[in-house]
């Protein structure tokens, strides 16, 4: 157990790290390109030998997990994030909690939630429990106090963070608690009966947003919004306008007034028009299968951009391919600012942490402003980078 960290001796490499991602975010070129790998409690389970199921299910375990990923990564992965923080990690299982699902948590990986719906008439008859009346979202946000109390208690230095209950935008919501396939036939086939899961999923969102603002912070509203809404990859741009987009819109007009960051980790490219036009995001996490140049096209100097890299480029070594994909995003997002160098989503269990670290490294090297990187024809591709950049 990591009690005594100085951080002190980081104070510097992490005054650093925020000129740059404020450079970033101020659409102006520091000193380099900042990046963010995005490791996080499964991964990190992983690289200590614990097994991840014991990480969502055991307080102390987590405790231990995330107070040595802080020293691991102030000592070995030298990117631009300044979160030096622990807070309880419930994993993806929102939904289950204001829905009333099943949660199953199954051997060395992360929980995930079992489907509450499964015919259109369910739809009907979904009742969401006020929030203030859910003994489950009760015992979750006790279980963030008691995470707190037991980080002091075993004498942890780090501020800890009570984390509120959240689930996903409509959408993605909805694909949480019905089969996704089944969430999209019904968009095609019952429009109605969409529109209907997706109000009851939208209530929920506020109803639940608000509850653990009021309970963690004294207020209703923030001005602050953040979506993870995955699952609008998978449909048409036309669907996602006349289905999602209002209800995205409506969440932002609601909670985002200052800033509306999206994470979409599938290919999202089709959407970057309907993005920039209607949405007015000033951050986008872009995942490492849509495409970045048409990004630069709609966003820059609008939209901060992040990620790009994908996760699988970090199985193997840090070989021709992978620094070629580094250069090739650097040269696309970088120039003038307004792009963070990232993994986009997360980086999952197996990545290689040699290449992780030297890989990042890497990007240091080359991503040095002003830019001096070679010219895309004087830069071709290595034999299968760009299909696996594509896939």
């Amino acid at each position: 157990m990591i009690k005594d960290l100085d951080l002190d001796k980081y104070e510097d490499r992490l005054q650093a790290s925020r000129r740059r991602r404020a450079a970033a975010m101020s659409f102006t070129e520091g000193d380099r390109v900042a990046t963010q790998c995005s490791v996080h409690g499964s991964y990190f389970s992983w690289l200590l030998g614990v097994n991840i199921k014991e990480y969502y299910t055991d307080i102390d375990t987590q405790i231990h997990v995330q107070t040595e990923a802080i020293k691991w990564r102030l000592e070995n992965l030298d990117d631009d994030r300044t979160d030096i923080h622990i807070g309880l990690d419930r994993g993806p299982i929102g939904e289950a909690l204001v829905f009333d699902c099943d949660v199953v948590y199954p051997e060395d990986t992360s929980p995930w939630i079992r489907h509450k719906l499964a015919t259109p008439e369910d739809i009907d008859q979904l009742e969401v429990q006020p929030p203030e009346d859910n003994p489950r979202i009760a015992e979750a946000l006790e279980r963030g106090l008691r995470f707190k109390e037991r980080a002091e208690e075993l004498g942890v230095k780090f501020p800890v963070s009570i984390p509120g209950v959240g689930i996903h935008p409509p959408l993605s919501c909805a694909c949480a608690i019905m089969d996704p396939a089944d969430v999209y036939l019904l968009m095609l086939e019952d429009p109605r009966r969409s529109e209907l899961l997706f109000a009851k999923c939208f209530d929920a969102f506020c109803a639940v947003k608000e509850y653990s603002d009021r309970k963690l912070y004294g207020h209703v509203r923030s001005d602050s919004l953040g979506l993870a809404d995955d699952n609008s990859a998978f449909v048409s741009d036309d669907l996602y306008q006349d289905q999602v987009l209002p209800w995205n819109l409506m969440l932002y007009e609601r909670y985002g007034k200052q800033t509306r960051y999206l994470h979409a980790d599938g290919p999202n490219h089709h959407h970057y028009a309907t993005y920039a036009q209607h949405a007015r995001l000033t951050h986008f996490d872009i995942g490492g299968w849509s495409e970045l140049r048409p990004a630069v096209r709609h966003f820059k100097g609008k939209t901060v951009i992040n990620g790009n890299l994908n996760n699988i480029d970090f199985y193997g070594d840090l070989d021709d391919k992978l620094k070629w994909k580094i250069r090739n995003c650097l040269r696309i997002a970088a120039p003038g600012g307004g792009y963070i160098l990232a993994i986009g989503g997360e980086t999952y269990p197996g990545a290689n942490l040699d290449t992780l670290c030297a890989g990042f490294a890497y990007a240091h090297e080359v991503g040095k402003y002003p830019l001096e990187l070679p010219a895309a024809e004087d830069d071709p591709a290595p034999p299968g980078a760009v299909e696996t950049y594509r896939r």
